[in-house]
Order: C-alpha cells, then sequence, then structure tokens
C-alpha cells in the first residue's frame, strides 16, 4: 500500500475533503529500482519484482533439491508432499494430454507449474504481498521459452518443411477450406498461441490484486469516514465490515485462481508439445 499512498494520505482525517479515496490503479504495479546492474550497453534495474522472481526460483529449486536429495524408496516428509505434487502433473497433465510420450516431459511441466504457481502466490505472502506474474515481462519470457520448445519439437519430428506444412494444410481437411483454415492455423501456432498464454497468466494476477487491493484499502477508509457533523459515520463503519469481509473472501477465491493459472498455463503447455511431436494432434 506504501508503493502508491503517500504518507500525507496515510496520515490525513479519511473523510475529509482534502484527503479523497486514495483509489489504487496502475501504479501499484510499479516499484522503484532498488539498485541497477550496468551490463556495459545497457543496465538491468533489481525492483522487488525481479528480487520475488529470484526468490521462488530458489524456493522451487531448494524444495526439490531437499525432497529427493536422499529419496526412499517409501517416502515420508517433504519427499511424500513433493511427490504428490509430481504425480498430480504426470497424471493430470502430461499423460492425460499426451500419453506415453508425456513421461520425459514431466520435470519440465513439474518444474513450470511450481514455478508458476509459486509466483502467484507471492500476493498474498506477508511482507511479499505481489504476485510476480502480474508483471507482464515475466510471463511474456515464461511464453517464449513455451513457443520455442514446441516450435523447436516440431521442426525436429516432423521436419522444418514438413512442420510448418502440417501446420498450414491439417491432414484430413477437405481442400475447399484451405484458403480460410490455412492463414488462421498459421496465425494462431505461431503468434496467436504465446501471446495468449502470457496474457492469460498476468491478466488474471494483475486483476486480482488490483481487485484485493481496492477493497482492503476501502475497509481502512471507510473506518475513518466522517459524517457532515464531524463524528465517525456509521455508514462507514458498516461499509469498512463490508470491505473487509469482502476482502478475506476474495483472498481466499484468488488463491483459487492462483493454483488454477499455474495449472493452465501447464495444460498448454503440453497440448502445444503434444502438438508439435504429432501431426495429427
Amino acid at each position: 500500500m506504501a508503493n502508491f499512498i503517500s504518507l500525507a494520505e496515510v496520515t490525513c482525517k479519511f473523510g475529509d475533503q482534502a484527503c479523497p479515496f486514495p483509489a489504487p490503479g496502475a501504479g501499484i504495479f510499479e516499484w522503484r529500482a532498488i539498485t541497477s546492474l550496468n551490463l556495459g550497453i545497457t543496465s538491468i534495474d533489481i525492483t522487488k519484482p525481479v528480487i520475488l522472481a529470484l526468490l521462488c526460483t530458489v524456493i522451487v529449486s531448494v524444495v526439490f533439491l531437499a525432497a529427493f536429495a536422499r529419496p526412499k524408496l517409501v517416502p515420508t516428509g517433504l519427499q511424500n508432499v513433493v511427490e504428490v505434487g509430481y504425480l498430480f502433473v504426470r497424471d493430470n497433465i502430461a499423460r492425460e494430454i499426451m500419453g506415453k510420450d508425456g513421461d520425459r516431459f514431466v520435470p519440465l511441466l513439474t518444474s513450470l507449474f511450481f514455478f508458476v504457481w509459486t509466483m502467484n502466490v507471492m500476493a498474498i505472502i506477508p511482507v511479499a504481498q505481489f504476485p510476480v506474474s502480474s508483471r507482464f515481462a515475466f510471463p511474456v519470457v515464461l511464453a517464449l521459452i513455451v513457443w520455442l520448445l514446441y516450435m523447436f519439437l516440431g521442426m525436429k519430428n516432423q521436419g522444418v518443411v514438413g512442420y510448418f506444412k502440417n501446420i498450414a494444410f491439417p491432414p484430413g481437411m477437405p481442400i475447399g477450406i484451405y484458403p480460410l483454415l490455412t492463414p488462421i492455423e498459421l496465425l494462431s501456432t505461431i503468434i496467436i498461441r504465446p501471446v495468449t498464454l502470457a496474457i492469460r497468466l498476468f491478466a488474471n494476477m494483475f486483476a486480482g490484486h488490483l481487485l484485493i487491493t481496492v477493497f482492503t484499502v476501502s475497509a481502512w477508509y471507510l473506518l475513518n469516514l466522517t459524517n457532515f457533523v464531524g463524528f465517525v459515520s456509521v455508514i462507514g463503519y458498516l461499509g469498512s465490515i463490508v470491505s473487509f469481509f469482502v476482502t478475506i473472501v476474495l483472498t481466499g477465491f484468488e488463491m483459487f485462481i492462483q493454483a488454477l493459472q499455474a495449472f493452465i498455463f501447464t495444460l498448454l503447455t503440453a497440448v502445444f508439445i503434444s502438438s508439435s511431436l504429432h501431426a495429427e494432434h
């Protein structure tokens, strides 16, 4: 909250004309650089989202390394918990979408799922309180990695000419439909897939964080709202209670969305990889 509400706004008497409702906007997603890395021709600003992304990488890596450092035939403790997640991705995404071919991609899909989920969960972690995926650059990078992977696998397994031929002219379709279908398929596979993959994750995390912030600020603002004679407003109190309750409900709903978006991102990745491995898909 301190990222977009000044100290004067926080300490002034809410309800006065001099202290209007500090409506959160796109500014809550902008962060000042903590430091910068000079790379000669360019520099990289290290902001809170960057630090959180690095933290997510460390968390996922450490958890998996610790879980399988000394694997046991009968898993216990952390290994048992992580294996449940691994089996979830294997059985519900990899094998469900890709069949037997999915087993070799389970490590990739599992890492992707837990990394995206961890970035999303940062929105409800105290002190962090920011979904890394709500910064568009992060979903874009992940979508580009997925795009490069399925394009590479498609050209490797079907040949460069064969891959683009199968995209432009899907087997088994009536010849007369190709003039309409071909540009749609090429545009969809090469451009629309990665774009929608990134936007879907970004938009959901952006909207969820903004919505929760609005009701959080509303609860604090309405609690201090005064009526026209200077007394604390009963309506303000009631509005504050409702806003606080809605914040709790939205936080619970957002936790569901955070996991769901990680699942959808990983699921679509498996679908794209599967279509690259087999032209008939």
